[in-house]
């Protein structure tokens, strides 16, 4: 997988599989007949180019794509500044600290914050 691939059609939504707000956004864009490709991220591992793009298409820096209150990233890390390339390295490595769930379609990018976000998109 190298670019990540948008289509107006469907809406492209990465997910942790076992995250309660993945999977109420989930539901909610069954519910609302939305056309959904999950890809989850522990068993479809995202390579450091596509986090760069989805940071890019989010509008923000890749160390803001890492959710530093996940239990994993407490365990794992402390805080630290840490560089571009060692932020991209902790989530290529230990893909549960994404903040996610993220939805693509077409040219629009959101972080699902509240399940009903998906409709905005």
């Amino acid at each position: 997988m190298g670019e990540i691939a948008t289509s107006e059609r469907q809406i492209t939504l990465f997910i942790h599989p076992h995250s309660s707000r993945a999977k109420q956004t989930m539901a909610f864009a069954k519910a609302e007949g939305l056309p959904i490709l999950a890809v989850d991220i522990l068993k479809t591992r995202l390579t450091g180019m596509q986090i760069v793009e989805l940071a890019d298409r989010l509008g923000i820096m890749v160390e803001e794509l890492v959710n530093q209150e996940h239990p994993s990233y407490k365990v794992k890390f402390e805080q630290h500044d840490f560089s571009s390339e060692d932020w991209i390295k902790m989530i290529v490595k230990n893909p549960e600290i994404m903040k996610q769930p993220i939805a693509l379609r077409g040219n629009i990018t959101i972080l699902v914050e509240t399940p009903s976000d998906i409709i905005r998109i």
